[in-house]
């Protein structure tokens, strides 16, 4: 009866491992198939980019309003305490700021390009003086970085505020086709791997 027990154990111990390789092949898979999904509406931001422009601040504008609302729940909850009305504040400044963002989206992208702009304007100058200041082994990275932020900021605030209809657009679309293509390659990278090491395995084991 002991022998029996012992080998029903290790057959059960046997069919516990054989299974991980397949949940972990699963994961990954799903991590492949997001990204994939993340390609496909990145390459389509990227030819409709003032749809992608008015997605995105509809989205910023409820991920405010929402965390807001839910910062206010933080803060009701936490009543009493010395960062009580702080807490207050905060959740009904983002509970401001989404509802001008999801019914003004249009003038709200305009306002965040010309900000983005400026950003790009003064971290590129930054970058320049500080790569001919310093000269440090990433010089060159450095005054590369300067001169495409200058440049960019340059082109932004020329456009402006016609530019606003696919800047944010653009930028969005971008960030989601560079995630859906690493997802991919985590995806199958993994899945290879996984694939690797369930064939490395003893063979008297069998999936």
């Amino acid at each position: 009866m002991g022998r029996i027990r012992g080998g029903c154990g290790e057959e059960e111990a046997m069919a516990g491992t054989s299974t991980e390789p397949r949940k972990l092949k699963r994961s990954f898979g799903l991590l492949a198939t997001l990204g994939v999904i993340l390609v496909i509406a990145g390459v389509v931001g990227l030819v409709y980019t003032g749809f992608a422009t008015l997605t995105s601040m509809l989205l910023f504008g409820w991920l405010l309003l929402i965390g807001g609302l839910v910062g206010l729940v933080h803060a009701i909850e936490s009543r009493g305490s010395d960062y009580f009305w702080l807490a207050v504040v905060v959740a009904a400044l983002n509970i401001a700021a989404g509802v001008v963002v999801i019914l003004h989206p249009r003038g709200s992208a305009e306002a965040l390009t010309l900000f983005a702009a400026l950003l790009f304007l003064t971290g590129g100058l930054f970058r320049l003086v500080g790569s001919l200041v310093v000269r440090g082994p990433q010089f060159g990275w450095m005054l590369f970085q300067g001169a495409v932020g200058l440049l960019l900021g340059i082109l932004v605030l020329a456009n402006w505020p016609e530019s606003s209809r696919y800047v944010l657009g653009l930028f969005f679309s971008l960030a989601l086709l560079f995630d859906g293509l690493g997802l991919i390659a985590i995806g199958v990278g993994g899945r290879r791997i996984v694939g690797m090491v369930a064939e490395g395995e003893p063979p008297g084991r069998t999936y």
